[in-house]
């Protein structure tokens, strides 16, 4: 390979300490390494085009960061796991190491994951910035304590009128993030399905909606309500009523590099929320 990257958790020493692990051994290697925190959009974003394999060192979110900032190149992700779920991350740090050399000739196979990309309409006018997601797009409450109401359409057709804490638009991947914490069903991670699951609705089921992929949901804000919008967690977006949020499939993926076979994501579900016993 001739140029590899490598991005970490900043808040994290253990983080920054196998980040320049990665590096230090990568180097006699690839021809070129460069590393950077995870939060410091503006030096990933100066190195990201021609990279190869970018290694994210933390936990889920340094990973949603990465899939967000190599937009529109195609560079295949390994997570290294130093977080405490470790979804996304894969790898342990031991582990990694001992396949570092199968990794750089090649072995392995990429899984492909969807994303969606949101707009927000104000006005009758979208607003200049778009963004994309990897987990979930989440429109929700402004305060502690109060609800919010909205409507939310698929195709021009009205799925329901809520009044909640919020709602989530989910990918196969968010499955197992957010919207499962609230009931949400689990898809498999290279499934392109949308979830829409709404949060704590006031007397009405909080059943989840599965879209199928090239579907358009939309959550209008109802008049003289306040909301946030929500992606991947950050950033947060104030809406007002009349406000409409837009999401769909976004063209760009998450691509991740998978040493493992298909079927360990079931086997890491399994583990992490304790299906499984020793």
């Amino acid at each position: 390979m001739e140029k590899v990257g490598v991005t970490y958790h900043p808040k994290s020493d253990a983080a920054r300490r196998v980040a320049e692990e990665i590096r230090a051994r990568l180097l006699p290697r690839v021809h070129e390494v460069w590393i950077a925190s995870a939060w410091d959009d503006e030096s990933r974003g100066e190195h990201v085009p021609g990279t190869e394999l970018l290694f994210c060192c933390g936990g889920d979110g340094t990973v949603l960061r990465a899939a967000r900032a190599v937009i529109p190149h195609e560079v295949p992700l390994v997570g290294v796991n130093l977080g405490r779920v470790g979804f996304l991350t894969e790898t342990a740090p031991a582990d990694l190491f001992e396949h570092l050399d199968a990794i750089l000739g090649g072995a392995g196979r990429v899984e492909t994951r969807a994303m969606v990309e949101t707009e927000t309409v104000r006005g009758g006018e979208e607003l200049r910035e778009h963004f994309h997601a990897l987990n979930d797009v989440v429109v929700g409450r402004a305060a502690i304590g109060r609800t919010v109401q909205f409507s939310v359409r698929t195709d021009g057709t009205t799925v329901g009128n809520y009044r909640a804490d919020g709602v989530i638009v989910a990918t196969a991947t968010g499955s197992t993030a957010y919207s499962l914490s609230v009931g949400g069903p689990i898809l498999h991670p290279e499934s392109r399905e949308i979830i829409v699951t709404p949060v704590a609705p006031h007397l009405a089921p909080d059943n989840s909606v599965i879209l199928p992929e090239g579907s358009h949901v939309e959550v209008e804000i109802a008049p003289g309500q306040k909301a946030i919008l929500s992606i991947d967690g950050e950033p947060d977006l104030d809406l007002a009523g009349g406000d409409v949020v837009r999401v769909r499939t976004s063209p760009h993926a998450a691509r991740f590099l998978r040493l493992g076979p298909r079927g360990e994501f079931f086997e890491r579900v399994g583990r992490r929320l304790n299906w499984l016993h020793e």
